[in-house]
């Protein structure tokens, strides 16, 4: 189909070049051979042009159909944004041109006036599509700081100055116990939804997967608590990134737009965050500086419920979920139990504590 498109402008264009120029050139052929006046010569002449061009362009019309073809695959897999901007800086491009019109038609050449004025809208299309195109981001940046701006100053005008803002992400929102931290009223300033956030929670809970369905709906109903039930002040923000497809991505980005605060637990987006400057609160740091300090020499009061790792230990845990491991403990599973810490020991994935039944030292010290 495009093919035949084309050969049917070709054909047009060979018809008008043949239907103006057509007559000159048969009068000169008729003198040439002496068969006088030749009727009709426009209509004669647009009909020879229209074939004479229609043939020459059957190998050419190929080779732009390549071209066509490869360009539209090119522009297929180009993002919107990309072919927005870059169509908006094409049309300047050929605005610009247009006002250059004015003074090169004063120019007595006719051959480069007539060219000058297309070269010029070809080669400013292009400069407008690439400068749009390469200056994308920051052209959105620019909009979107100014509009973020606004949005600022008119909360600091209802909420009062030096609002901070807490930026929510998904991790943080399915764990559940930013809830708690906000009724408490160790959360200061305003909470940030992102609706991309929310796009996740709801992909989540509309998971074939029970276990993330159930995750995916518990989020939603943690943030309807913190809307409706805490007295904490939500913003639900619309403002997305359409260049970026990560959603951790976004939020760091969105942190720097509105110089808030990331609130996760997510330990690699805490790691990201403090790469790029944003400041980040962990719920996990947070939960990890709250629990008590135990000291060898201590006593707990603990239930042993399962058998440990090693021969004869038992495991139990306290209140905050520390593992307590006690040596000889499996003969009393199933049991309040006091025990003596031994030794407290902090890894990576929290904080372990080793003890004996105080019955046993009791036992060695008679």
């Amino acid at each position: 189909m495009l093919k035949r498109v084309i050969q049917f402008f070709f054909l047009l264009v060979g018809a008008g070049l043949g239907y103006k120029y057509g007559p000159s050139i048969l009068e000169l052929l008729g003198n040439l051979i002496h068969v006088g006046t030749i009727p009709i010569p426009e209509y004669i002449g647009a009909f020879l042009g229209a074939v004479l061009l229609f043939v020459v362009s059957l190998w050419p019309s190929e080779y732009l159909v390549g071209i066509i073809r490869r360009s539209e695959e090119h522009l297929i897999k180009l993002p919107v944004t990309d072919v927005l901007f870059g169509a908006i800086g094409m049309i300047i491009g050929l605005i610009v041109a247009f006002l250059l019109f004015l003074p090169i038609s004063n120019i007595d050449v006719p051959v480069l006036s007539n060219l000058l004025p297309l070269f010029l809208s070809v080669l400013a299309a292009y400069f407008g599509f690439q400068v749009g195109l390469r200056k994308r981001d920051e052209i959105m940046a620019f909009f979107s700081a100014n509009r973020l701006h606004r949005e600022k100053k008119k909360e600091e005008k209802h909420a009062g100055a030096g609002t901070e803002f807490k930026i929510l992400d998904t991790s943080v929102i399915i764990d559940g116990r930013i809830a708690d931290i906000c009724k408490t009223g160790f959360i200061e300033g305003a909470i940030v939804i992102p609706e991309f956030v929310l796009e996740e929670l709801q992909h989540i809970a509309d998971s074939s997967d029970v276990l993330k369905r159930n995750r995916g709906r518990r989020g939603l109903d943690i943030l309807n608590k913190i809307q409706k039930e805490l007295k904490v002040k939500v913003i639900i923000t619309d403002k997305d990134f359409e260049d970026i497809s990560e959603v951790d991505s976004k939020l760091v980005k969105l942190a720097k737009v509105m110089k808030g605060k990331v609130v996760t637990n997510d330990f690699n987006l805490n790691k990201v965050c403090e790469l790029q400057g944003v400041s980040v609160l962990n719920i996990n740091d947070l939960a990890n500086a709250v629990k008590p300090v135990v000291l060898p020499g201590e006593e707990l009061h603990i239930q042993v419920i399962k058998d440990g790792k090693e021969n004869g230990q038992g495991v139990a845990y306290l209140d905050d979920g520390t593992m307590v491991v006690v040596e000889g403990g499996r003969e009393f599973i199933g049991n309040l139990l006091e025990v003596i810490v031994t030794s407290v020991l902090q890894t990576s994935a929290g904080r372990m504590i080793f003890a004996k039944p105080k019955v046993v030292e009791k036992q060695k010290a008679l």
